[in-house]
């Protein structure tokens, strides 16, 4: 996924009825047969976690989920994406030899050097995360962004916005201002870089997310369980109505 059209037109810039439907990352995979459960939707990307979580998992449980995507038959194969938080390259090495990812996705403070470091030595896309307080806003906040943004803008495949939490980053489960994204989408559609959107995302609003700042993905976890269990009817409501905005 990436934010530009096959004629070479940005998503952005495409009339809401014409432009592709978003892509969609589920994210916090942990478990085989809820991945098994959703081979008939149009999942593009599989997020699992390797930072510090409730939703953590190890490399061989990676391998295993990857296994089960190569069995994906009806639409194409997700990407699968590991979530990291301030690795060295040595911790991503020894993951990337068992669970062979396709997407690496940063979520703390990693400096575009070290993004471009990732890129060049495994060959993957880079995801880069950049979290906000949940009521964040205002034009200085967008002043001191574009500081914290100029310097990736050729090294990473898209940037991820989403709530901060204090104990992991991310992953928090509550929305941030909205208001925030049009900034953001303005800089990834000027460097060609796409978008996604993560934080508090839900079957009941990523509609109006969708057809209010039309970001080229939405990334969910929370929103997608039921007692901090991924729950397939959640996740199958959520694709859905993505597909459908």
């Amino acid at each position: 996924m990436n934010a530009f059209n096959h004629d070479g037109t940005n998503s952005r810039d495409v009339d809401l009825r014409t432009r592709p439907a978003a892509a969609v990352k589920i994210c916090g995979l942990q478990d085989v047969e809820v991945l098994k459960s959703m081979i008939n939707l149009p999942v593009d990307y599989v997020g699992v976690v390797f930072a510090p979580s409730r939703r953590r998992i190890t490399p061989e449980q990676g391998a295993e989920l990857r296994t089960v995507l190569l069995d994906w038959t009806m639409f194409d194969r997700p990407k699968l994406a590991g979530v990291f938080v301030n690795p060295t390259l040595e911790e991503l090495e020894s993951i990337m030899q068992i669970s062979r990812l396709d997407v690496i996705q940063l979520h703390g403070q990693e400096s575009p050097e070290f993004c471009e470091q990732v890129k060049q030595r495994f060959g993957t896309e880079v995801f880069k995360a950049f979290t906000f307080p949940k009521d964040e806003t205002g034009s200085l906040a967008d002043d001191t962004a574009l500081l914290a943004l100029d310097p990736y803008k050729n090294v990473v495949d898209a940037i991820l916005l989403d709530t901060f939490d204090p104990l992991y980053g991310g992953g928090s489960g509550k929305t941030f201002a909205w208001e925030r994204i049009p900034f953001y989408a303005e800089w990834a559609r000027k460097h060609g870089i796409a978008l996604f959107v993560a934080g508090g995302l839900q079957p009941d609003n990523v509609q109006q997310l969708i057809q209010t700042y039309a970001p080229d993905g939405v990334d969910v976890s929370s929103g997608v369980e039921s007692e901090g269990v991924k729950d397939i009817a959640k996740i199958t409501a959520f694709v859905e109505r993505v597909k459908q905005a």
